[in-house]
């Protein structure tokens, strides 16, 4: 592969100019989620020789320089999904995706725990299920999203103390379910890709079973109606 590291590449103005914005997902060579990339940035592990693997179409092309051999432009196809050589930064295991409002939100469907009415974010509040005044912590398990209404009745009290049952149970996002939660402008192949990866406590997981139940039963009655 002729050395194009240090070249200045520019951006494709054709087909992929509508998603010059989009973010590429990198993995570890394991399939483990590492970061959020931009084009540019997965271009350079092209050119280094360093994608182990891709999932997905190209989204982007990028062009450097003229070679001054072949005359030939370097030209550089990213895909949606780049699979890196070098060491993992995160383990599965272990990583927990930080906790901070917008995920929060994202996590629990923008649906308030208390009274299951959906909210934008400017509407949501992140509620401690046991007050930190009661010694409880801010953690993924004592946390969920509750509209300011029922954040103000609930006050400084527990939801037994309140008598407000919490509609659905809070969880610790999984690695992929945590950069289902962070990312932006996030492709459907990618969002299907996480999403099938994503614990099975996951609201993202169960909202998957439910569209795959409906398109069933469409198929179902497609065929009976023939």
């Amino acid at each position: 592969m002729t050395p194009i590291v240090n070249e200045r590449f520019n951006d494709e103005k054709s087909e992929h100019k509508e998603d010059v914005m989009v973010q590429i997902l990198q993995l570890d060579v394991c399939g483990m989620p590492q970061e959020w990339i931009t084009p540019e940035d997965a271009a350079t592990y092209y050119a280094t020789d360093s994608v182990a693997w891709t999932v997905g179409s190209v989204i982007h092309t990028l062009h450097g320089g003229t070679n001054a051999v072949t005359g030939l432009q370097s030209r550089i196809d990213v895909h949606a999904i780049v699979a890196t050589t070098g060491a993992s930064r995160f383990n599965l295991f272990d990583a927990v995706p930080s906790l901070s409002n917008p995920k929060l939100f994202m996590r629990d469907r923008m649906t308030c725990a208390y009274c299951g009415g959906q909210f934008d974010d400017r509407h949501l509040t992140r509620e401690h299920i046991v007050p930190t005044a009661l010694g409880g912590i801010d953690d993924w398990l004592n946390v969920v999203a509750a509209c300011k209404a029922c954040n103000g009745r609930k006050a400084c009290r527990t939801p037994e103390d309140a008598r407000m049952p919490l509609l659905f149970a809070p969880y610790a996002p999984s690695v992929f379910e945590g950069f289902l939660l962070a990312g932006r402008n996030i492709r459907g192949d990618v969002h299907d890709w996480l999403s099938s990866r994503v614990g099975s406590q996951s609201r993202w997981a169960q909202q998957s079973v439910k569209l795959s139940q409906y398109k069933y039963l469409q198929q179902d009655r497609s065929r009976l109606t023939v």
